[in-house]
């Protein structure tokens, strides 16, 4: 009988853990390939993870409501004689101890993975996983001082975010005097509002992204009118041909694709003292979901779709973000991301970087203004719709002339747009 050791999957490159909501299925139950063993999740996104072999599951190594690591083997299923092991399983069944769904063999195994668990304890009665013993190591975090973290993971757990939140703590206590602490529950009137499992890994991502990168931000005012008169003209006609809304998010990402072609450095990301330069140019969009969070789907490969293809990409990674149906590649392996701003009615911001990549392009509000036009017969005003760009960028590789210039050229290729163009 082989075993196939099942490991969490790998989410995106940012992503390092991630958390296990449910088992769908319980030792000594048969799974089919490709059937849901567990779901999990993770900053970016909750999914269904499929078995990727069929068999029986002999040990399920992590609970419920615990953070894995990636690449942690979470599960063994045999892979030969899955139907022999099931009706074993059945025919030793305890007569007088109610139902057991486990035989012999498999308790002694459960009891060797419990070993190895204990092996894991400190003085007290905690576990601590791979992750956070390697973080306490790190930081000269001793068995006893992190036997008195209070973890928020099941049964008191110590998570990574728990780690890094006493870490922090810890460190702004040295730096800051000892003032007394005042209870002011009594006298104002306040809510108080626990995050949610993806806000705490959303903040724990955008600390250490600031943390990581010098962010520089660069600005740019843009002419986007043949833009937007384009799409008045034609977005009824669109949808109406296509069956797609006809948004600006997919002009914004045609110019990116364009411009990241112009200067692949952009495409790039920190590797110890090493510079990877992605040849894949894969565009993340920031997407508000409903409960206020946000995540980033990617389109891969967008330099190589026409404005038609890139429409209806957008309008499917969108869709399927607010319906919680996206799948664990489509948050993967992005390489450069923007976030519209302008959507808020926002006129400008300054994103931060979505690690590892080292830029970000944000988006704002397009208003009517009063412009300056030069026609061959003098300069004339005329009321004209415009948009600022800001470009936040990781000043370690990126420059500001390599910055300016790579927001110019998104802007160029924008106000080039060429109005005439069929739908």
């Amino acid at each position: 009988m082989a075993q196939m050791e099942i490991v969490m999957p790998k989410m995106g490159e940012s992503i390092t853990e991630a958390t296990i909501i449910k088992w769908s299925k319980q030792v000594g139950e048969h799974i089919g390939f490709e059937e849901t063993l567990l779901e999990i999740a993770t900053d970016k996104v909750d999914s269904e993870i499929p078995s990727p072999v069929e068999g029986i599951l002999l040990k399920i190594l992590f609970e419920e409501d615990t953070i894995v690591p990636v690449g942690e083997v979470i599960a063994i299923v045999a892979t030969e004689g899955e139907q022999n092991e099931k009706e074993e399983l059945k025919s030793k069944e305890p007569k007088n101890k109610g139902i057991d769904e486990m035989n012999f063999k498999a308790r002694n195994e459960l009891k060797e993975i419990v070993r190895k668990e204990q092996e894991n304890l400190s003085k007290g009665d905690k576990f601590y996983s791979p992750l956070v013993k390697k973080i306490a190591a790190e930081e000269n975090i001793s068995w006893a001082e992190l036997d008195e973290i209070k973890g928020s993971g099941a049964k008191g757990r110590v998570s990574k975010s728990d780690l890094l939140t006493y870490i922090e703590n810890r460190e702004e206590a040295v730096s800051k005097p000892n003032y007394k602490s005042i209870d002011n529950t009594s006298t104002e009137n306040v809510e108080i509002i626990e995050m949610d499992r993806m806000r705490q890994l959303i903040a724990d991502h955008m600390v250490r992204s600031v943390q990581t990168s010098p962010h520089v931000t660069s600005f740019l005012e843009i002419d986007v009118t043949n833009i937007v008169n384009w799409r008045n003209e034609h977005k009824q006609a669109y949808e109406k041909k296509h069956g797609q809304k006809l948004t600006f998010t997919p002009i914004f990402l045609e110019a990116v694709a364009k411009a990241i072609v112009d200067f692949p450095l952009i495409n790039s990301s920190v590797e110890g003292k090493n510079i990877l330069v992605k040849k894949n140019i894969n565009i993340g969009m920031a997407t508000a979901l409903p409960s206020g969070n946000l995540i980033v789907p990617v389109i891969k490969n967008a330099d190589q779709y026409n404005l038609a293809e890139l429409v209806s990409k957008v309008n499917e990674l969108a869709n399927n973000a607010r319906k919680n149906k996206l799948k664990p590649e489509d948050t993967q392996n992005g390489t450069f991301t923007l976030t519209n701003v302008g959507t808020f009615g926002n006129t400008m911001g300054t994103p931060i970087i979505n690690q590892p990549q080292a830029a970000i392009l944000s988006t704002g509000a397009i208003n009517k203004k009063p412009a300056v036009l030069e026609t061959e017969y003098g300069d004339i005003v005329a009321i004209r719709h415009r948009m600022f760009l800001s470009l936040s960028y990781d000043h370690r590789i990126i420059d500001g002339k390599l910055g300016g210039s790579f927001l110019r050229r998104i802007g160029d290729y924008l106000e080039a747009f060429d109005k005439r163009q069929e739908i």
